[in-house]
C-alpha cells in the first residue's frame, strides 16, 4: 500500500506546477492533502477529481485557506469530514478515511508563526489531540495519520536548529509534546522508523536560498500505531520537481488495502 501525503499551498498552485500529471505516475493507494486553499466550487475542473480516485474535500470556511483532502483508489467504507472541534473544523484541518479496519487521516495543524494569539490556538489543539489520540489508540483501529504538523521534532529535523529554537515550529514544548507523543510507544514516526539520516527535509522557506541549500524542516508526518509498526517498507521524500514550498512523502507498507 502506498500513501503519499503533501501541503499544496495551495492545490490550484499545484496543479499549475504539474502536480497532478506526477501524481497519476506514483501508483499511490491514498493521497492526503493539506493546505487546499480553495472551495469545491473551485475546483470543478476534472483536473482536481483525478480518473481512478474517490476524491473528498474538506474546505476551510474561509476562502483561500487551509483545507484537506483525501484522494482514494479504493472507495471507503466512511469518510469524516472534520474532528468535531470547532476551531479545526471551521478551517478545514481534518479529514479521516475508513477502510475496513484502516483508517487514514490528513491533517493539517496550526501553525503558531503569525502571533502569539495563533501559537495559544496551537498548543490548545495539542492538548485536546494528545488525549485524542490516547483515546483512538485503543479502539482497536489501524491508523496512518498523514500530514503537517508544524513541528520539527528533534535537531536532525531541521537544518538550524540553534537559531529557531524560540521559533514556532521547534519550540521546546511543541518538542515536549512529540516525545511524550512517541515514548510511549503508541504512536510512531513511521519515517523514522526506517531511515534515521540527517538532511531529510519537507518544508523549505521561500526566503533567500533555502531550498537550492536544502536549509529545510521536516514537519510533514505519516503517524501510525502499534499495529503497523513491522509494516512499514519504504520511505522517499519527492525533490525532483517542486509542487510546492512542501515535498510530497511517499511511504509503502506491507499492508492489504
Amino acid at each position: 500500500m502506498r500513501i503519499i501525503t503533501l501541503n499544496a499551498n495551495g492545490i490550484r498552485a499545484a496543479e499549475r506546477k504539474g502536480f497532478f500529471p506526477w501524481l497519476s505516475q506514483q501508483n499511490a493507494d491514498v493521497v492526503c492533502i493539506q493546505e487546499t486553499k480553495a472551495q469545491n466550487g473551485q475546483l470543478q475542473a476534472e483536473t482536481f477529481w483525478p480518473r481512478g480516485y474517490h476524491c473528498f474535500y474538506h474546505d476551510a470556511e474561509k476562502k483561500g485557506y487551509s483545507g484537506v483532502a483525501l484522494y482514494c483508489k479504493k472507495r471507503p467504507c466512511e469518510i469524516i469530514h472534520g474532528i468535531g472541534w470547532p476551531e479545526m473544523d471551521r478551517e478545514g484541518r481534518f479529514i479521516e478515511a475508513r477502510f475496513g479496519d484502516l483508517s487514514v487521516i490528513s491533517l493539517y495543524l496550526p501553525s503558531g508563526s503569525s502571533g502569539s494569539a495563533r501559537q495559544a490556538l496551537k498548543f490548545d489543539i495539542l492538548d485536546r489531540l494528545f488525549p485524542y489520540l490516547q483515546d483512538i489508540s485503543r479502539n482497536g483501529r489501524h491508523y496512518i495519520i498523514c500530514g503537517d504538523w508544524n513541528i520539527a521534532h528533534k535537531k536532525v529535523d531541521l537544518k538550524n536548529w540553534r537559531g529557531n529554537q524560540k521559533n514556532s515550529g521547534f519550540l521546546p514544548e511543541e518538542r515536549a509534546w512529540m516525545d511524550r507523543l512517541f515514548d510511549d510507544k503508541t504512536w510512531f514516526d513511521a519515517f523514522r522508523l526506517i531511515n534515521q539520516e540527517a538532511d531529510q527535509y519537507t518544508w523549505w522557506s521561500n526566503r533567500g536560498q533555502a531550498w537550492s541549500n536544502n536549509v529545510g524542516w521536516r514537519i510533514d508526518y505519516q503517524v501510525i500505531n502499534h499495529p503497523l509498526k513491522n509494516k512499514v517498507q519504504a520511505c522517499f521524500i519527492y525533490k525532483e520537481e517542486r509542487f510546492s514550498d512542501h515535498a510530497p512523502l511517499i511511504m509503502d507498507y506491507d499492508y492489504p488495502y
